[in-house]
């Protein structure tokens, strides 16, 4: 295997410019005779005679005219990764993956702050996918998503992960246009023990659903199971197709067409929250996109809050 250093390109190139070695020597900082040797060991590497010598400097030989062209694009191209991965650390650069639980919409603040972002660091990209909290975990342990969404709760937290909540939303309840509690201003959840839900949780994930769940178990009930039942925002078509309802954040019910009714819920604390899930050692660029999308839904949140 040819062992050729990047000093020894760097000398060579710059004995080439200089003309000869004693100029190229002055110009490194460096003994003529160090310099001398490393040309010899870059020749005797090469297999090849790149520098013909004599009391005018030097000239290159076919092999050195070849190699000096190869030389500066290896130099330049060396140069280039160096500039490139420098910008990538300050999160100047590179593109950053991007996952959301089918709970937590792109919608809203998140599409402008984003893009607001982008504009402001172009040499930045972000590549968006839909997964579910435990997929994000799992993408994010195993390097192959950068930050994440989630609607909490997370059954089993990841201790290398940074887990922060982001935002708060009230929840609605959907319902069919023509369901008798279309016509209502606002309902308990306590009213709807009887009422079949088109979304239950799953065994081993958290997430909406599973919040959704929590509320119902408070009043004393769990979920009935209407005869189809989705966790992804398929739910809202089989609310609007009169299979049952949902309980849902206010941000997925925006997406519900005109035959589907929205009704708040009395509760306090129908609620759910919002986090930002990213490795703990996230480079610069991951952090500030995900500090973007923070500030998008934490000023979302104050927004309704202040309403």
């Amino acid at each position: 295997m040819v062992m050729v250093s990047l000093r020894q390109l760097r000398y060579f190139l710059e004995v080439v410019d200089a003309g000869g070695f004693s100029a190229a020597a002055e110009r490194l900082f460096v003994a003529q005779s160090a310099l001398s040797r490393q040309i010899s060991e870059l020749e005797r590497e090469l297999q090849a005679v790149l520098l013909e010598r004599s009391s005018k400097g030097v000239t290159l030989t076919p092999a050195g005219r070849t190699f000096v062209g190869e030389a500066r694009r290896v130099l330049t191209e060396l140069a280039g990764s160096v500039a490139l991965t420098r910008s990538v650390a300050r999160g100047e650069q590179g593109t950053v993956r991007l996952a959301h639980s089918s709970s937590v919409p792109f919608v809203g603040a998140l599409p402008p702050a984003l893009y607001a972002h982008l504009q402001a660091h172009p040499g930045v990209s972000v590549d968006i996918s839909t997964l579910s909290s435990e997929q994000q975990q799992d993408e994010i342990e195993a390097g192959r998503i950068d930050v994440g969404l989630v609607r909490l709760p997370v059954l089993r937290p990841a201790p290398s992960l940074v887990c922060e909540t982001v935002a708060r939303e009230r929840l609605l309840l959907l319902v069919p246009k023509a369901h008798a509690l279309a016509g209502r201003a606002s309902v308990s959840v306590a009213a709807l023990a009887a009422v079949p839900f088109v979304s239950l949780p799953h065994r081993e994930r958290g997430g909406l659903s599973y919040r959704v769940a929590q509320l119902c178990q408070q009043h004393g009930f769990f979920p009935t199971a209407a005869v189809a039942t989705s966790r992804k925002t398929t739910l809202v078509h089989l609310v609007a197709a009169g299979f049952g309802v949902a309980i849902v954040p206010e941000s997925l019910a925006a997406l519900a067409g005109p035959d589907v009714s929205r009704v708040a819920l009395d509760d306090a604390h129908a609620d759910s929250e919002v986090a930002l899930l990213r490795r703990r050692d996230a480079g610069t660029l991951v952090v500030a996109v995900g500090e973007a999308l923070r500030r998008a839904l934490g000023g979302a949140d104050e927004a309704a809050a202040a309403q």
